[in-house]
């Protein structure tokens, strides 16, 4: 968990807005270091969390996260941490032995036209089960890293966009708790690629979210003492709320991130 990240966003463990979903994309650099951060602040502050890894295993999570102070494993043996490791149930359905052991959150897998139900079956499933079975944690919270993987294995983007509307009626609507969600656009807009899938599913994630955090690298170049760049975005919630917005410098370390206010650092001008 980055403190200062937490004063930017104006907010902590103990005291958070319910209901938001914080939508976090980069586009020629990596913002999973964003993703490590919003799943340590909410399991320290006693949510539910239901995390999609849909592109790396249990065991980088944790490792990062146990840097972060603290233990995946013990928040998932305690059912705090709902984790869905989508290299493995990738691997049981390409197996097809294993297909009917699975659960049926990656049936895109083997019918890309299906959508993302079953995905958001198993994230419904489990937000409710928080919340209806009387447990103790607080408001769930719903982690994906990073949903445009999906664009990749067929699935559309009307359909990413679907999931999203329908997990955050759910999530953040109904039972007042957030979403995080990474997105990565690496092509440039002009290109005939699948990420020309990504840049419209980021525009439409954009509309849905409350707050964006948009990571890229430096447009002077590579900077041994600063790595990037990220973009805050407060997105006014009607017609009547301004779109707030302010620029940061970033350095990612061991343990932490530092953030500088645009020309503050003195590694970049």
């Amino acid at each position: 968990m980055f403190a200062e990240l937490n004063s930017i966003l104006n907010t902590s463990p103990d005291s958070f807005k319910p209901g938001e979903f914080i939508l976090v994309s980069d586009k020629h650099t990596d913002a999973s270091f964003l993703i490590h951060h919003f799943l340590s602040f909410y399991l320290r502050a006693g949510c539910k969390v239901c995390f999609l890894g849909l592109v790396q295993s249990f065991s980088h999570y944790s490792a990062i996260s146990q840097r972060l102070g603290v233990s995946l494993t013990q928040a998932r043996e305690k059912g705090q941490l709902v984790f869905l490791e989508g290299l493995k149930e990738s691997l049981g359905v390409l197996l097809q032995g294993e297909a009917s052991k699975g659960t049926r959150a990656v049936d895109f897998l083997r019918d890309p036209s299906s959508g993302l139900r079953g995905l958001y079956e198993f994230v419904r499933d489990n937000v409710m089960g928080a919340v209806c079975g009387g447990e103790e944690w607080g408001p769930p919270v719903l982690l994906v890293d990073d949903l445009s993987v999906v664009l990749s294995l067929g699935v559309s983007v009307g359909a990413a966009l679907d999931f999203s509307h329908y997990c955050r009626a759910t999530v953040c609507s109904e039972l007042q708790g957030s979403m995080v969600m990474l997105v990565r656009c690496e092509a440039e807009e002009e290109e005939e690629s699948d990420d020309e899938g990504s840049e419209r599913l980021l525009r439409g994630l954009i509309h849905q979210c409350s707050l964006t955090l948009q990571v890229q690298g430096l447009p002077t170049g590579y900077c041994r003492d600063i790595h990037g760049q990220v973009e805050v975005c407060w997105r006014g919630q009607c017609d009547r709320q301004q779109t707030q917005k302010k620029l940061f410098q970033y350095k990612v370390h061991d343990k932490g991130a530092s953030f500088f206010a645009r020309g503050m650092s003195s590694a970049v001008l």
